[in-house]
């Protein structure tokens, strides 16, 4: 099949830009099967050829999600190992779709951008195989999803135009569906709640979301708290209004976790210990905005109040959310916190490891070591590392014990082709535990 896979992709990509949803989720199914079944190096070969510069946005958005399917199969030390037809394709094309006109087209590019760069060669691949015209702006876009995440999925409402023809065909009323395969379980129950309120329940949906989101970036204090509170009632008392609109309310209670008035700040965390066994894995859609706002400062804090508060809520996401959903975003801040938050972070990453790795060992074993070779890469002699404010050699030493008792000898095999300082630190941490 790889000889006939230039093209059959390209065939295929372009029937994505065809109005016929039929064609399309057939499109979309048969691209899924070529990136599981064919070489990952010739899939990403065709994908890009056939869609990189596709005049067609769709084309282009379908090309960037299949592609990035394969980076995250490859994972990020094959895609920036330099082999020939891999490295020097993929980064280019990342550079690409990530200033694409199409915010979903967009989104992959950061997507993949998010798996590749927490690899230890990622800037020198990026300076050597991207144009220095694009490097300025790749680098930005890294930085942004370093302090704020990947961020969830675009949802694209359909025009005025798809929904007047909404009420024809059999064909038109599956594309009204807005393409609900493609969302996440969470996106695909708020727009079924959005779907299935009348008219007039939909006017009262828009004007709530209004009101609480502009009473929770109120510039009276007292009337965010109150906001808060209200958040929690409504949730208990109208869960599905909340779901419906998961996504701009908490675009608005997300600074409140990190309010600068610690009132505020307090209150909001211990009203999110409330919210996620109502809402459980309803959240998924807004997990990737919440673990930064929950994190990045609150796990450094001087008040007891708020670290407490903060802990508590990541004990709660652990409990009650597929702890899969979480697993990215400790791993990018085991990296890119610092201080005491670096040290709880790496410890609750140990502990997803233990829970995940029966049931998705693919994701651990991508995602994790680069996370352990950082953190030994980097650890000095006393067992801290630069900028840190505490030590987390105890930490590190937890997650080493962790992937060793689930990965065993191909943590050993991985970690040879690491720096001797790291191989050696593993092995001490790893000698201490038997």
């Amino acid at each position: 099949m790889d000889l006939e896979l230039d093209g059959t992709v390209k065939v295929l990509l372009h029937k994505a830009g065809e109005s016929n949803s039929f064609i399309r989720e057939d499109v979309d199914r048969a691209l899924k099967a070529m990136v599981n079944n064919v070489t990952p190096g010739r899939a990403l070969a065709s994908l890009i050829n056939g869609g990189q510069s596709h005049l067609n946005a769709a084309v282009r958005r379908c090309a960037a999600q299949h592609l990035s399917d394969v980076v995250e199969h490859m994972g990020p030390g094959r895609v920036l190992s330099g082999i020939k037809d891999v490295t020097d394709k993929v980064l280019p094309a990342v550079a690409k779709f990530v200033q694409d006109g199409s915010q979903e087209t967009r989104y992959y590019g950061r997507k993949m951008l998010f798996a590749l760069m927490t690899h230890a060669d990622f800037e020198r691949m990026l300076e050597k195989y991207v144009q220095p015209k694009d490097v300025p702006y790749v680098k930005e876009t890294v930085g942004s999803l370093k302090q704020k995440g990947l961020g969830e999925m675009p949802i694209v409402t359909p025009s005025a135009k798809g929904r007047r023809l909404h009420t024809g065909t059999a064909d038109s009323s599956r594309s009204a569906s807005v393409s609900r395969d493609s969302l996440s379980a969470g996106d695909r129950e708020g727009y079924e709640m959005t779907r299935k309120l009348g008219p007039r329940n939909t006017l009262e949906s828009a004007e709530y979301v209004k009101v609480i989101t502009a009473s929770l970036n109120a510039k009276d204090f007292r009337e965010r708290i109150s906001a808060i509170r209200q958040l929690l009632a409504d949730t208990e008392s109208n869960q599905d209004l909340v779901v419906a609109n998961i996504v701009k309310i908490f675009d608005a209670f997300k600074s409140r976790l990190h309010d600068s008035n610690s009132k505020v700040n307090q209150v909001a965390l211990e009203t999110m210990r409330q919210l996620i066994p109502l809402l459980k894995e309803k959240l998924s859609p807004v997990i990737n905005m919440l673990i930064p706002a929950l994190v990045d400062n609150n796990l450094n804090s001087k008040n007891p109040g708020i670290y407490a508060a903060a802990t508590s809520v990541i004990q709660a996401l652990c409990q009650h959310l597929d702890n899969y959903l979480l697993l990215q975003q400790f791993c990018t801040k085991a990296q890119f916190l610092s201080g005491k938050a670096k040290q709880d972070v790496t410890e609750i990453l140990a502990e997803l490891v233990v829970e995940l790795y029966p049931r998705k060992p693919h994701a651990v074993e991508q995602k994790v070591p680069v996370v352990l070779w950082h953190l030994l890469g980097n650890m000095t002699n006393s067992g801290s590392l630069p900028g840190a404010t505490g030590n987390i050699r105890t930490a590190t030493a937890k997650l080493s014990k962790a992937l060793f008792a689930q990965m065993g000898q191909n943590l050993l095999l991985q970690a040879a082709s690491q720096p001797p300082h790291i191989k050696r630190t593993l092995e001490e941490f790893l000698d201490q535990a038997t």
